[in-house]
């Protein structure tokens, strides 16, 4: 039976991965490197993680289940010598939680070795894979990163570089990827054709960074030199740096959702700054749903920033109402069937002294299943709050998503299955608001001008969806 505490990180999305990658010399440590990157993108997976590092052509790599901090320690990294490295942080939204599933992949394969990390998923992983095992192919886990890294390996074989099988791979891979792919004396980093998932490129002197967000960049000591393009493949090799392009020029859709939720408050990404898109945000929803109000509260993390647009926006002050416990991280003892229903308690807990005889106003960044707004709400109410109003910094959840993010099938999500105001009163809310889906351009600024991703609010999806597809989710999922 599954538990109120696990319902709890249910209702939160989850990202699937962060990458990080350094090509240097050896005068910066590579893996203390990737370590530090790799910390400052916990929160984009907590599952499982790993360290592939490059010593002169021989490459090795650690990995296993659990937290950055838990799979590392000095001992480990000091034995993880090189001059380049890969790492990877992992949730799955593909292939299950397994040891076996953990990144970077390091294959062994005709022409030497190779390792890979990977950030998103492909819509053709399955059929991928039954081409593949038609013809001979033994799978050692379930993750669609290992098709890339077998395709990447066959077209190797055939071709005069790693580079140019990486080029080949990506007509025949459809979705979405950031990728990092190290050979023994080259680094390939490549970004799908849509820029569906972020990826950047720093520089610590003439040593070359790439990470999943600028704020990894900022935990290595590297300067940000620019995004990687969607579509483009930069080669690192003992020649410097180049450029393939060959599969630029689709129309940009950068997911929407990294400035809603999944990166981190301090990453700029696409030229646009997260913190200052959720506080857009905030403000918007301030002025299309107006309330009289004593406070404002946000619901941590990425529901703070938009509460402090919404306090800009309104004039209502904004206050600390809710205290995160920051020392759970994924694994947790399973309450009681007696305490399952204050379970919300071990993460959130109310502030008292704020919202005590006040009107507040709470803003979240989402709701998914709705399995945990009402209790929220009414932990805030058992604190004393007179009036509960509850605004939301993303349109409703309307349709899954295809491309990383773990949203359910439609039969789970609550807005399919309720309108607004019946969400509300579910909740328990005095009033409920979302930001209007035409108001997404503004939460960016209007920076974003190719266009991004919004498919899970609209149902309107960037790159082609099936029929095989849109079947696949709605049975919950397209593990393999």
């Amino acid at each position: 039976m599954t538990s109120e505490f696990e319902k709890f990180f249910d209702e939160k999305l989850h990202e699937e991965c962060g990458v990080f990658g350094i090509y240097g010399d050896g005068s910066i440590n590579p893996s203390y490197a990737c370590y530090n990157g790799l910390l400052a993108l916990q929160h984009r997976g907590q599952e499982s993680c790993g360290i592939a590092v490059n010593d002169c052509g021989v490459i090795k790599a650690h990995k296993d289940m659990g937290l950055v901090s838990e799979v590392f320690d000095n001992k480990i990294l000091e034995k993880l010598n090189g001059q380049k490295a890969i790492g990877h942080t992992r949730y799955s939204t593909a292939g299950g939680s397994l040891r076996e599933n953990s990144q970077p992949l390091v294959m062994r394969y005709k022409k030497g070795v190779m390792a890979i990390a990977h950030n998103g998923n492909l819509t053709n992983a399955v059929e991928l894979r039954r081409e593949l095992e038609h013809r001979g192919a033994i799978f050692q886990t379930t993750i669609d990163s290992e098709v890339i890294a077998y395709i990447v390996a066959r077209e190797r074989i055939k071709t005069h570089s790693v580079e140019e099988a990486v080029r080949r791979t990506m007509y025949q891979i459809e979705g979405a990827y950031s990728l990092l792919v190290m050979s023994p004396t080259k680094m390939i980093a490549a970004r799908d054709p849509y820029g569906f998932k972020p990826l950047v490129m720093g520089k610590i002197d003439e040593t070359y960074v790439f990470a999943s967000e600028t704020c990894a960049l900022d935990a290595c000591g590297a300067e940000f030199v620019r995004d990687v393009e969607p579509g483009e493949i930069v080669v690192l090799d003992k020649n410097g740096m180049r450029s393939i392009k060959d599969h630029c020029g689709q129309k940009k859709a950068t997911c929407i959702f990294e400035y809603i939720y999944f990166a981190r408050t301090d990453s700029i990404i696409d030229g646009i700054g997260v913190y200052e898109a959720r506080k857009q945000a905030g403000r918007i929803l301030a002025r299309e749903f107006p309330v009289e109000a004593d406070l404002i509260i946000g619901v941590p993390e990425s529901g703070i920033d938009a509460a402090v647009g919404y306090s800009e926006q309104s004039g209502i002050p904004y206050e600390k109402g809710i205290v995160k416990n920051n020392y759970i991280g994924r694994t947790f003892i399973k309450p009681s069937q007696k305490e399952r229903s204050n379970s919300v308690r071990i993460k959130l807990n109310p502030l008292i002294t704020s919202v005590k005889g006040k009107r507040v106003v709470m803003i979240d960044d989402s709701i998914v299943r709705g399995t945990t707004c009402d209790r929220i709400v009414k932990m805030l109410r058992e604190a004393g709050a007179k009036e509960v109003h509850l605004r939301i910094s993303s349109p409703p959840f309307m349709w899954p998503c295809y491309y990383g993010i773990d949203i359910p099938s439609r039969e789970e999500l609550i807005a399919c299955n309720h309108t607004i105001e019946e969400i509300g009163k579910i909740a328990g809310a005095d009033s409920i608001g979302f930001l209007p889906v035409e108001y997404l351009s503004e939460m960016l600024m209007d920076k974003c001008k190719n266009g991004y991703c919004h498919g899970c609010f609209t149902g309107n999806y960037s790159a082609p969806v099936t029929h095989k597809m849109l079947a696949g989710k709605e049975r919950g999922g397209l593990e393999i």
